[in-house]
């Protein structure tokens, strides 16, 4: 009887100690130019997110390399402590700096595709209660263009 209680016990934990599961992109919204440069150019956006599971984290930074095509576009950099609740979606301020040697070497491509392939590889830093841990991250997906 003993055995089957702890035997119960193990299990019960095991299923409810499952990995997490990673953030789910929704959507871009509010898309601007900060500056403009001749090697470089921020966008400032949001990126819409959803947290799938039943527990809330701590965001505390975000490095990533964007491509297009497999093109370096630039980097992404975030520097800040943020909570995200549990199942929900949250809002993620973004600012990429553009390198415009990339853009203007592969503008033609850009103009006459219907498509493009937008790949990202970085890290960000998750936690809870205080305790992080650095978490390597890709995210790769075909999105239509939108020029005219």
């Amino acid at each position: 009887m003993k055995h089957l209680l702890l035997l119960s016990l193990i299990s019960v934990f095991l299923f409810a100690c499952s990995p997490p599961q990673g953030f789910e992109y929704r959507d871009l919204k509010n898309l601007k130019i900060e500056t403009i440069g001749y090697n470089q150019t921020a966008l400032d956006m949001d990126l819409v997110y959803y947290n799938p599971n039943g527990f809330g984290v701590d965001l505390k930074k975000v490095d990533c390399d964007v491509y297009v095509d497999n093109s370096y576009l630039g980097k992404f950099q975030l520097d800040t402590l943020m909570h995200i609740s549990r199942r929900s979606e949250f809002v993620l301020p973004s600012r990429i700096l553009v390198d415009m040697k990339t853009v203007l070497k592969n503008s033609l491509n850009f103009l006459f595709s219907q498509e493009v392939l937008i790949n990202v590889k970085g890290t960000t830093r998750v936690g809870k209660a205080g305790i992080f841990k650095t978490v390597p991250f890709q995210y790769e997906a075909r999105h239509k263009l939108n020029l005219f």
